[in-house]
């Protein structure tokens, strides 16, 4: 009889754990459709954006070009200085003006700052082919998020960096990003998703920390799988 009672738990737990983790994949599933679909995402290589920061009352513009899975390059001007930031692989280097304790020569980037930009190489997130990523998902459960019900997943990496992502109930779309920056807790909320060569785009970002505080990107021009030049990516001699 304990035999019966034990078996008929077992299966209980296991039919519970097969419906939590089908919900997962339901939910991601909704999400890639609910970005374009997945053929449509395999097959971008490239993606050019350019945008406008706002940040203590300074209007920055930003131009990032991703060539992805590969390297990435954001070139930005402030107050008239250049800055410019690559990634390659697992290394990278960019170039400071004086005004931001750089020499405004090619400089190598800390291997910490590398690692922290290195998941823009995939411009789709964590939640994308996350199996195949090595990356580990858990749904909290549902939540508001600006008054809008949205549910809570908990991403691990296959690095082990814990990111809680929370997609829109209706749209399932991404509607907020928690994870560490620079070593403090930080937020991003996306809104405004525009559609550009059948795949959807969030339009503003505004990213939250305490170091930072509050800066509000918006995208004034994104090209999908435009023809870019490689050398752009590397370290100039100084």
């Amino acid at each position: 009889m304990k035999t019966n009672k034990l078996l008929a738990v077992a299966m209980a737990a296991f039919v519970s754990v097969s419906t939590y983790a089908q919900t997962v994949d339901e939910i991601v599933d909704k999400h890639i459709a609910a970005l374009g679909g997945i053929d449509k995402l395999k097959g971008v290589t490239t993606l050019v954006t350019e945008r406008s920061i706002s940040v203590q009352g300074m209007e920055i513009p930003s131009k990032t070009t991703v060539s992805v899975g590969k390297a990435l390059r954001t070139e930005s001007s402030v107050m008239g200085n250049s800055m410019i930031q690559v990634v390659e692989g697992t290394t990278g280097w960019m170039i400071r003006p004086a005004m931001m304790q750089g020499t405004g020569e090619p400089e190598d980037m800390p291997a910490e700052q590398v690692k922290q930009q290195l998941s823009q190489l995939d411009p789709f997130g964590p939640l994308v082919n996350y199996k195949d990523k090595g990356n580990k998902i858990e749904l909290v459960g549902k939540e508001k998020v600006d008054g809008k019900d949205a549910y809570h997943l908990k991403v691990t990496t296959k690095e082990g960096q814990a990111i809680d992502e929370f997609i829109d109930a209706t749209t399932y779309l991404v509607s907020k990003v928690k994870s560490t920056m620079n070593g403090q807790d930080g937020e991003i909320s996306f809104s405004d998703y525009k559609d550009v060569d059948g795949i959807k785009f969030a339009n503003t970002m505004e990213i939250s920390n305490p170091q930072m505080g509050t800066l509000t990107m918006v995208t004034n021009k994104i090209l999908v799988n435009n023809k870019i030049d490689d050398s752009i990516f590397k370290k100039p001699a100084k």
